[in-house]
């Protein structure tokens, strides 16, 4: 599975770096299903984090913010 998520390029790190999503939340070693309390936390840590940071922004900020991500997304090339 890991090598099909790689070889599409839909690992986390692939997916930040391209600009899709916005952070890699770090699993509990093992994976999510080792640790799930843990898992958890981590999850509720980053949108918590995340949250207090959209709060400050205006909302015409996000949205122009948003829509500069969405267009800029076909910018980056996907070949090794």
């Amino acid at each position: 599975m890991r090598e099909a998520a790689e070889a599409l390029r839909l690992t986390a790190e692939d997916l930040f770096s391209l600009g899709i999503s916005d952070q890699i939340i770090q699993e509990p070693i093992g994976g999510a299903h080792r640790d799930p309390r843990q898992a958890i936390e981590a999850v509720k840590a980053a949108i918590s984090s995340m949250l207090s940071e959209l709060k400050s922004k205006k909302p015409e900020d996000l949205i122009d913010e948003r829509r500069k991500k969405f267009l800029k997304l076909g910018s980056k090339g996907l070949a090794s």
